[in-house]
């Protein structure tokens, strides 16, 4: 399915659950009948003069009694949120936010905040026209549900790498199902571990597979070619919102997101300048500039007044579980051989200052778990061409290079006695389950750990990549078979996620790798280490 007009005129294809009317007049008076705040009702003879909401909403960093509720208007206009613990908005409040202008391509987002806690919460935004006041868009409603104060089983799923490899929404394979299984689950929450988007890949109409059929994409001008320019970025992210899987599951399901290559351009670095004919701007950091606002416009990010290009933050989520999301790729320094023996600016993958940030918040944390949410898995071998590394596995052997900082990291919460620390996280595009074990490691000084991978999501499959001995990983789980044939379509069924429950009673942590039918393929009980 193609099309090839912009996306500015594809929007009415898309939309999800607003009250459209085929002509007439249309009063907008609706506020009043739950809220109070009456409102005059503008008449509208055409549907065209009423704001209209395209990519539905969505609602994340949920962080103790705050919320974020996010939504994109198609013409400058102010979004309004009614928000209520009852589905029927009786006893609603309504927040009259901010102005969606062209200068965030009509996003706009909302700060709630002294929410009540453990409470199923409704919501709808509607957006007034900024030209006549009397004018509002239908609303378009979603939900959420906030973090408890009081112990409270959790349960959360994650996973990554959305729409790679060429693999985009097929409306003949029901487009971006996986979305669908996960929202069937009603996780609390969902943490998108990166790759939210391929702005380095480029979306065709037609895909020839194995035997001899066609996977057949809905495509846009933006996702023609690479993204150089902010309208292409945006667009990217545009293009997964077409899909009505995933605007259904952002109305249901609070998201955390962090980002990883592909929103800017393969395995890059900062300062990198690019050797890619297809690139006409071979800036990388002017790149990942426009790459970092599409990302914080087109996601529910709270953004941080004092550093508004920061994606690295932490959640706490009731007592028994505080989340920590890194940003591996801003602050990290040059691919390379990555076997320096000392640290230094070169071997940079955190920064230090997010180091410093990530030993201060595991070291004051009292959450019974501590979930570390990494875009990059950690004893995983990924090569950046023939001599340098994308990651900061290296090989077998000492820690060198860029594995001196995690071993810093490492030997901080051994030494501070920090307990309960799992890391999650995708990339590599196959689920495994690994265990980091001390006495098997090259460097051993650290509390052993567990690290489970998840993804794709309507990506490519690949793998399974080398591991690297340095921290004595060892593969318990893995969901593909060692042979397989790289870049395999969704529609082989290799595409999985990851979910979370902790007992609020024994505050065990259940950790399963599913696949895309929603079928449990492994799960392990970890019991929590009691200091």
């Amino acid at each position: 399915m193609k099309f090839n007009f912009p996306l500015k005129l594809n929007r009415r294809q898309f939309l999800l659950g607003s009250a459209i009317t085929s002509g007439g007049i249309i009063a907008t008076n609706f506020l009043s009948k739950s809220t109070g705040f009456a409102e005059a009702p503008g008449i509208i003879t055409s549907e065209k003069a009423r704001p209209t909401i395209p990519y539905g909403v969505a609602s994340g960093d949920i962080n103790g009694n705050r919320a974020v509720i996010w939504s994109r208007s198609d013409r400058p206009a102010r979004m309004i949120v009614e928000y209520a613990n009852d589905e029927s908005f009786r006893g609603a409040q309504r927040i009259v936010g901010p102005s969606a202008l062209e200068s965030s391509d009509y996003t706009a987002r909302i700060y709630l905040k002294n929410l009540p806690s453990a409470q199923q919460i409704f919501y709808r935004v509607t957006f007034q026209d900024l030209s006549d006041t009397k004018i509002y868009s239908a609303p378009f409603e979603g939900t959420f549900r906030t973090s408890p104060a009081y112990r409270q089983n959790v349960f959360f799923a994650w996973s990554g790498d959305t729409a790679g490899q060429g693999w985009g929404i097929n409306p003949d394979f029901g487009g971006m199902k996986i979305y669908e299984t996960i929202r069937n689950l009603k996780p609390d929450f969902f943490i998108h571990s990166g790759d939210t988007i391929y702005a380095d890949g480029p979306i065709q109409s037609e895909v020839k597979l194995d035997d001899g059929s066609f996977w057949k994409n809905i495509t846009t001008q933006e996702k023609s070619k690479v993204a150089e320019t902010l309208a292409e970025f945006r667009g990217n992210y545009i293009y997964n919102l077409l899909d009505e899987n995933v605007r259904r599951f952002n109305a249901e399901v609070p998201i955390l997101a962090q980002w990883d290559d592909h929103e800017v351009t393969n395995n890059w670095y900062p300062g990198e300048i690019l050797d890619d004919s297809r690139y006409t701007v071979k800036d990388v950091s002017l790149l990942a500039q426009r790459g970092n606002q599409a990302f914080l416009e087109y996601f529910p990010i709270r953004i941080d007044a004092d550093d508004p290009t920061r994606i690295y933050r932490s959640f706490k989520y009731g007592p028994n579980l505080e989340i920590f999301m890194l940003d591996k790729r801003s602050y990290r320094g040059p691919n390379s051989e990555n076997r320096q023996t000392e640290q230094s600016a070169e071997t940079a993958f955190l920064g230090s200052s997010q180091v410093r940030w990530l030993k201060n918040q595991l070291r004051k944390s009292t959450a019974t778990w501590k979930v570390i949410a990494s875009d990059m898995p950690i004893g995983l071998v990924v090569p950046d061409g023939s001599t340098n590394f994308e990651n900061l596995a290296n090989g077998d052997g000492p820690a060198l290079g860029r594995e001196l900082e995690l071993a810093d990291v490492l030997r901080f919460i051994k030494q501070n006695n920090i307990s309960n620390v799992v890391w999650l996280t995708a990339d590599v595009h196959y689920a495994a389950a690994h265990y980091y074990d001390p006495n098997k490691a090259q460097f051993q000084d650290f509390k052993p750990f567990w690290e489970f991978v998840a993804g794709p999501l309507n990506s490519g499959t690949f793998g399974p990549n080398k591991l690297d001995n340095t921290f004595g990983p060892e593969v318990k789980f893995l969901s593909i078979p060692e042979d397989l044939k790289a870049n395999r379509p969704p529609s082989d069924g290799f595409q999985f996620f990851g979910t979370v429950k902790i007992d609020s009673y024994t505050e065990v942590m259940t950790v399963a790798l599913i696949n895309l039918e929603g079928k449990t393929l492994y799960s392990v009980d970890l019991p929590p280490e009691k200091r």
